[in-house]
C-alpha cells in the first residue's frame, strides 16, 4: 500500500495551487440512462484539483468557490467492484473529485467501496458502492467537486442527514467527502455492555444543530454502552464522529456518525479535526416506526435517560 505520509505530503504540496483555482457553475452530471490523499496525476489547464488533508490557518472570511475536475482522455468503465488497472483510475477519479479513499492500487477494497458510495449519495444516484453504468457515466462527466453550505474561515464537519454524507470543509471548499451513517431514528431498548445490570433506552436521533468537538479518545477500540467505537471524537454529549465496521447505505447508528475505520485512522493522523472543530449537522431525522419501548422491571435500574437527554450514554 502507498506509503500515508508520502501521499500526505504531497497533497499538501498542491493545496497552494488550489487556492488559486475558481469555477463558478455547480457540480454538472448526465441525466442517468438505463483519500490518505493521493495526489492527483493529471491536471486541467486551469486548475489543480486536490486539497491538503493540513487545513491552512487563517482568520479572514472567505467566499466559497468551486474547484474543477480534469477532463478524461476516455471514458471510465462499469467494473461493478472487480479489482484492477480500471479500478485504479476509478481511485483516482474519486480522489480528483473530492472524494477520499486510501490509495490508487487497483483493489476494490472498503474505502473504495465506501468512496464510491458517498459519491453515489451526493450525486443522487443509487448508493449501491459498486460502479455500475450510470455511476462510470457520472464519474466520467463530473465537472466540479462537491460544493457544501458552510463559507467559514477555518475548518468545519458537515453532516449532512439527508443525503448521509459527512464533508470536511475548509475556508468554505470541501477538502473530502466521506460516507457516513447517522441516527436511525427508531426507538431502542438494550442491555448496557459495560453493565448488564442496566438498560439504555432512548431514540436513535443525530441531533441538527452546531456544535464543536469537545473530547475524544486517541487509542483504538472502545466498549461504550451501547458498542464498541473506534476512536471517536465527541461532539454532543455522547454522540461522536467514530470508525466502524458498518456504514451502510442509509442511517443506522444509535446516534452517533460513523464513518470507516480508516477514514477515521485518516482524520487523526492528519490531524484535520482538532477539539474545538465546528460541527454542523441537519438534515431530516427518520421517522420512527416503532413504538417506545416500556423499561423492564426485572432489573435494579429504573431511570435510563434517552440519549438526547444523557451526556454520559456513548452511542455508536
Amino acid at each position: 500500500m502507498t506509503d500515508r505520509s508520502v501521499l500526505v505530503a504531497g497533497a499538501a504540496l498542491i493545496f497552494a495551487a488550489c487556492s488559486a483555482a475558481e469555477a463558478e457553475t455547480s457540480p454538472s452530471l448526465p441525466t442517468t440512462t438505463s483519500s490518505t490523499a493521493v495526489v492527483p496525476t493529471s491536471t486541467p489547464s486551469t486548475t489543480t484539483t486536490s486539497s491538503t488533508t493540513v487545513p491552512p490557518s487563517t482568520t479572514t472570511s472567505t467566499t466559497t468557490t468551486t474547484l474543477a475536475v480534469p477532463l478524461l482522455d476516455r471514458a471510465i468503465a462499469a467494473v461493478g467492484s472487480r479489482s484492477g488497472e480500471e479500478t485504479a483510475r476509478i481511485q483516482q477519479r474519486l480522489l480528483e473529485a473530492g472524494f477520499w479513499l486510501v490509495a490508487v492500487d487497483g483493489e476494490y477494497g472498503h474505502t473504495t467501496k465506501q468512496a464510491v458510495m458517498a459519491f453515489q449519495k451526493f450525486y443522487g444516484l443509487k448508493a449501491t458502492g459498486k460502479v455500475d453504468d450510470n455511476t462510470a457515466l457520472a464519474l466520467t462527466q463530473v465537472a466540479t467537486w462537491p460544493q457544501a453550505r458552510s463559507n467559514d474561515p477555518g475548518t468545519t464537519v458537515e453532516v449532512d442527514k439527508d443525503r448521509q454524507i459527512l464533508m470536511v470543509v475548509v475556508n468554505g471548499r470541501v477538502l473530502w467527502v466521506l460516507n457516513t451513517s447517522t441516527g436511525s431514528g427508531q426507538w431502542y431498548l438494550e442491555q448496557n455492555q459495560k453493565d448488564l445490570t442496566k438498560w439504555e433506552l432512548g431514540r436513535s436521533i443525530t441531533d441538527s444543530g452546531r456544535f464543536k468537538i469537545n473530547r475524544e479518545r486517541s487509542n483504538g477500540w472502545w466498549a461504550g454502552d451501547l458498542g464498541e467505537i473506534y476512536r471517536p471524537k465527541y461532539f454532543n454529549g455522547g454522540i461522536a464522529i467514530h470508525g466502524s465496521r458498518s456504514i451502510p447505505n442509509y442511517p443506522a447508528s444509535h446516534g452517533c456518525v460513523r464513518v470507516s475505520t480508516a477514514a477515521m485512522d485518516m482524520i487523526w493522523e492528519t490531524g484535520i479535526l482538532p477539539k474545538g472543530t465546528p460541527v454542523w449537522v441537519y438534515g431530516n431525522d427518520v421517522e420512527a416506526e416503532n413504538e417506545k419501548p416500556e423499561m423492564p422491571t426485572t432489573t435494579t435500574s429504573t431511570t435510563v435517560p434517552s440519549v438526547e437527554s444523557t451526556t454520559s450514554v456513548v452511542v455508536p
